[in-house]
């Protein structure tokens, strides 16, 4: 009987302590939007980005901004280097190479472009209707991305 009332404590208690992101993709996000409008935060990074590897395990794991992104938001994770195609807007994104096993993701160059340079991390958060509300090139900490989304939503 002990074991039994330990099992369920753990599976009832503990995942309740760590929720998690939700993560969409392109094509998801935009059919869920059909339903329930919602803006879209999309984080462009690359596997390589040291700035970009902070963000993803200090400002997207804070317990705070994971309720915010899941309840007001669809979060789409963008690797500037994926080779998989992207339907998004009625339109295809693809993989654009650059050389020997190098190249950038057609999207990543409509959302993170600046001055005709791609800027890792770019935080872009579009409209339901694919207009961008903001646009950041640089590190966004918890605290600094709270205050924004919670003006946006």
């Amino acid at each position: 009987m002990k074991k039994w009332f330990y099992i369920v404590f753990f599976f009832w208690a503990i995942p309740s302590g760590f929720a998690q992101l939700k993560i969409h993709t392109f094509e998801e996000a935009e059919q869920l939007a059909v339903k329930n409008p919602k803006p879209f935060v999309i984080f462009t990074h690359t596997s390589w980005c040291k700035i970009c590897k902070m963000m993803e395990n200090s400002t997207f794991k804070n317990p705070e901004i994971i309720k915010v992104l899941n309840t007001d938001f669809y979060f789409i994770s963008l690797d500037a280097e994926s080779k998989e195609d992207i339907f998004f807007n009625n339109h295809r994104f693809k993989f654009k190479p650059q050389g020997r096993n190098t190249g950038i993701h057609e999207l990543a160059t409509a959302l993170a472009t600046i001055d005709s340079e791609v800027i890792y991390p770019t935080l872009t958060i579009l409209e339901a209707d694919f207009s961008i509300l903001f646009q950041r090139h640089s590190l966004l900490n918890a605290k600094d991305l709270l205050v924004i989304l919670e003006k946006i939503k």
